[in-house]
């Protein structure tokens, strides 16, 4: 059996909640979650990895456990998220690690890889896109609308991804067997995505989302450069990032890992065995440092 410690730390002025196991001595990875979720969507990982691996996963700023600052006292962007991340690891005296993105942690492990790709031992992602080829036309439609024209209309339609039933749906759309997820999964994210004043946190990171794509052309670059190890497991029937994102990353790191596996967005949810093995397996050959 594994401990795994539920701690909180100070970050700039804010206090973020963040789930840790595993030897300090031991190769680090650090869990980036999506959205709607938080370091939840680990639960069952972080034990699965930590009689290896010293594993941490944060909450981002607004997200489960974090502090949810209203937008008058926090700016929330990407930018913003991932520098609090990276002060997080630096006050945790966490200088190299593996990174383990999907959806929103994915921007922000990209901004970490291209503000020091130095500290990055290996990329693994899922379901957490880096290229063009991964956005599904029809779920990404109306965040483009709000992109362009900020509108009591373009408003209303993103503030769907809010309800209980779009969350929901992000879990089980895609999902072979959809009573292998549990419905504790969508509640205790809706519950947390409408704490007051946290859907104006939301829409200020669906219009953030439009500063992500624009960075793909340096991580790639940088991908091509340095030639991480790289894992791509993907829920191949994702409807908001679909499996072209997966295999794009061989185009920039030819030897890259590339699994698709029969799951949806919140691929843990329904194949926690499988992707555990291939992570395992993925991290052994990857020898990573301590």
């Amino acid at each position: 059996m594994v401990n795994v410690h539920h701690r909180y730390a100070t970050v700039q002025g804010r206090r973020l909640f963040y789930r840790e196991a595993g030897s300090p001595d031991a190769p680090t990875l650090v869990l980036l979650h999506g959205y709607p979720t938080s370091s939840f969507m680990f639960r069952e990982l972080i034990p699965a990895l930590a009689d290896r691996y010293h594993v941490i996963a944060p909450d981002h700023l607004g997200f489960g456990l974090s502090d949810a600052p209203p937008v008058e006292d926090f700016d929330y962007t990407f930018d913003a998220l991932t520098g609090l991340t990276a002060g997080l690891l630096d006050q945790l005296g966490v200088s190299r690690y593996a990174i383990y993105v999907q959806d929103y942690g994915a921007p922000i492990g990209w901004r970490l890889v291209l503000d020091n790709p130095d500290a990055i031992t290996a990329i693994m992602t899922q379901n957490g896109n880096a290229y063009q080829a991964g956005f599904v036309p029809g779920f990404w439609t109306d965040v483009w609308d709000y992109h362009r024209e900020q509108t009591p209309q373009t408003e209303k339609a993103v503030r769907q991804a809010l309800t209980i039933d779009a969350i929901r749906w992000q879990y089980v759309t895609g999902v072979p067997d959809e009573t292998l997820v549990s419905p504790d999964t969508w509640h205790h994210d809706f519950a947390l995505v409408s704490r007051p004043g946290n859907d104006r946190v939301q829409l200020a990171l669906f219009l953030d989302y439009a500063t992500n794509p624009p960075l793909y052309p340096r991580l790639h670059e940088v991908l091509r450069e340095r030639r991480p190890p790289l894992l791509a497991v993907w829920g191949k029937g994702d409807e908001i990032f679909g499996p072209d994102g997966a295999r794009a990353f061989a185009a920039d790191v030819p030897e890259a890992e590339i699994h698709l596996l029969e799951g949806g967005h919140f691929l843990l949810e329904s194949a926690l065995d499988e992707v555990t093995r291939l992570i395992r397996d993925f991290l052994g050959r990857a020898a990573l440092p301590a």
